[in-house]
């Protein structure tokens, strides 16, 4: 389902680095994703403590468990909210739910930055190739979670609106019987779907089309 955010204006006065006493979470399953994210998550590790929970860690959480999600809600202050593929627009609900949904910084990898600019909140994420590599990354993590205030930044966006799931299927409608100055029509799906420059093996910033 797609989903809308709704803003409205409120002041934010909540601390939500307050007993926090963990870094950086990551629930997973799939350990061979093709685009590299646990060999980024491991390097990440090197650097900042990270605990992988699920088949690729030594950690062992069920995804169907809300114990999961108050764990992570009460003592991590960042989530990897890693999908399984580097492509346009490839947002899931390992963003929208396990990150955005619980009060903890989620650190994005999936689609280019300028797709969760249009889908998300202003300041409420990180995209890993905001940073040359795990290293630098980890270096701004240490640097919020000694800073509260830059920490709590990130947090502004609660409060001020709501999110709205307007339901796939009556927006597909609503968008097949809207009238539309352009069109666009496509000979092959599939070459539209997966043709190059719609997934990348690398980073967006280092980029290598499949």
């Amino acid at each position: 389902s797609l989903l809308l955010f709704q803003v409205r204006q409120k002041v934010q006065s909540k601390d939500y680095s307050v007993n926090k006493t963990k870094k950086v979470a990551w629930f997973v399953s799939n350990c061979g994703a093709r685009n590299g994210r646990l060999a980024y998550a491991r390097e990440l590790g090197k650097y900042i403590p990270v605990d992988i929970y699920g088949t690729c860690g030594p950690l062992k959480c069920p995804r169907s468990d809300r114990k999961c999600f108050e764990i992570l809600e009460r003592d991590y202050k960042f989530y990897l909210a890693f999908e399984n593929s580097n492509c346009r627009d490839y947002i899931t609900e390992k963003f929208y739910v396990n990150g955005l949904g619980q009060n903890v910084l989620p650190i994005v990898m999936g689609a280019r930055p300028e797709d969760y600019q249009r889908s998300a909140p202003e300041g409420s994420y990180i995209h890993v190739d905001e940073f040359a590599g795990p290293q630098e990354l980890a270096a701004y993590l240490h640097r919020l979670d000694n800073d509260n205030n830059l920490y709590n930044s990130y947090f502004k966006w609660k409060g001020t609106g709501e999110f709205i799931n307007t339901y796939f299927w009556c927006r597909l409608c609503a968008m097949m019987h809207a009238p539309q100055s352009t069109q666009r029509h496509y000979e092959d799906v599939n070459d539209w779907w997966r043709g190059p420059g719609v997934c990348t093996t690398k980073s967006w910033r280092n980029a290598e089309f499949v």
